[in-house]
């Protein structure tokens, strides 16, 4: 059986652990937490491969011009499948009326996101305040 994209914000929390902390996101350790943002984000895609969640997307969005992909996570187990392509190019779909489509990606990342359509800005910076939970 191949892989099937779901298009829902119900997780358990141990699914969305097992994800992020598969690709050592910290947040992996706040599964309560995540369970409640998967249940506010506008939009929210899977990947499963039978029952486990082997991939997610997730965008905000002001309902009509712009959408900020959030989290896009794929367990490194089936990294080379094209999930994460797949993902993006839902959240492409879903969101091509939009005037922009924005994603913050690391610079280990900004090949995978060029490669999807995405292109690095020369005249910005992504800028964070990070809290850390305790």
């Amino acid at each position: 059986m191949g892989i099937e994209y779901r298009d829902t914000h119900d997780f358990s929390k141990e699914e969305l652990e097992v994800l992020f902390l598969s690709v050592e996101w910290s947040s992996g350790h706040f599964p309560n937490k995540l369970v409640i943002a998967m249940k506010n984000f506008k939009t929210v895609y899977s990947a499963w491969d039978d029952n486990k969640l082997v991939g997610l997307i997730s965008v905000m969005d002001d309902g009509i011009m712009n959408a900020y992909v959030h989290y896009l996570l794929v367990n490194p187990e089936y990294h080379g499948r094209t999930i994460g392509r797949t993902l993006v190019d839902m959240v492409k779909e879903r969101y091509k009326d939009y005037m922009r489509i924005a994603v913050i990606g690391y610079d280990n990342e900004t090949r995978f996101y060029e490669q999807c359509g995405f292109v690095k800005s020369n005249d910005s910076s992504p800028m964070f305040i990070t809290s850390l939970w305790t």
